[in-house]
C-alpha cells in the first residue's frame, strides 16, 4: 500500500526519443531522480524521429499524439525532444524542481493485490468544495538498455528509466469532499524489470496535475 498524504508530489514527464542525440543526457537526468521519494519520474518515448534511421523500440503514435495536445496545458508552442514538463509547466530553460513542496486537495491511497493482480486507488478530495478531477494510470519500467545501430546516436549505449509502457487515461468525475473515488487499474503482466504503477490526479478543467503517486509492482 502506498499513500499520498495531502502534499503534492512533483511530477516530472520527459519526452525523449533513441532517435535524438540530444535526448541521452536527459534520458540520464530522469535516472538521477531513483532517489527522490518525493518525485514521480515518466518517460514518454516518441516515435516521430524513427524515420532518421533508427526505431526507438519504446517509442509510440499516441505518446507523440498526446505531446501535441498538451501543449495547450504546458505552455509550449511547439513540440519537440527532449522536453521536461514539471507539474504541468513546460521547462525549456532546462529542468527545475520546486524548492520546497506545497499542499495539495487531492490524497491518493494505492494498494496492488498480491502475485501482479488488479491496481485499485482510493481518491480523496480535501477542498471545502466540489472539483472536477481527472486522471491517468502509467506503468514505467526501468534498468532498460538499447545499443543503437543506426540514427544520430549510431554506436551509442543508451540506458532508460521510468519508461513508460503502458498508460490508460481516466475519465473525470466531480469529487466532493468526504467521499473518497474508487478506480482500478487490471492486473499486469508479470514485469521482466523493475516495474512501477504511477496515477496521476488531475484538475478536469485545466489538465494541471494536482497529486501524483507511484509504487513498485508485485510480481
Amino acid at each position: 500500500m502506498a499513500s499520498s498524504g495531502n502534499t503534492a508530489a512533483t511530477l516530472v514527464e520527459l519526452y525523449t526519443s533513441e532517435g535524438c542525440n540530444s535526448c541521452p543526457p536527459a534520458d540520464r537526468w530522469l535516472s538521477s531522480l531513483k532517489s527522490r521519494v518525493d518525485v514521480v519520474p515518466l518517460a514518454f518515448h516518441v516515435d516521430y524521429w524513427d524515420r532518421l534511421g533508427w526505431k526507438d523500440r519504446f517509442g509510440s503514435a499516441a505518446f507523440s499524439q498526446r505531446q501535441g495536445q498538451q501543449l495547450a496545458v504546458n505552455g509550449s508552442r511547439f513540440a519537440y525532444t527532449p522536453q521536461v514538463v514539471v507539474d504541468g509547466a513546460d521547462q525549456r530553460g532546462g529542468p527545475r524542481l520546486p524548492s520546497s513542496r506545497h499542499a495539495s486537495p487531492v490524497a491518493i491511497e494505492m494498494t496492488q493485490a498480491p502475485a501482479g493482480g488488479d491496481t485499485t486507488a482510493s481518491i480523496s478530495l480535501a477542498a471545502p468544495a466540489g472539483m472536477t478531477l481527472a486522471a491517468y494510470w502509467a506503468v514505467t519500467e526501468s534498468g532498460h538498455r538499447s545499443d543503437v545501430s543506426a540514427g544520430e546516436n549510431q554506436g551509442v549505449t543508451l540506458l532508460h528509466d521510468f519508461v513508460v509502457r503502458q498508460l490508460v487515461d481516466v475519465p473525470a468525475w466531480m469529487a466532493a469532499p468526504g467521499q473518497p473515488h474508487a478506480l482500478r487499474l487490471p492486473a499486469l503482466s508479470a514485469p521482466d524489470h523493475d516495474t512501477r504503477i504511477a496515477l496521476v490526479v488531475l484538475d478536469g478543467r485545466s489538465g494541471k496535475p494536482l497529486q501524483a503517486l507511484a509504487m513498485k509492482a508485485c510480481r
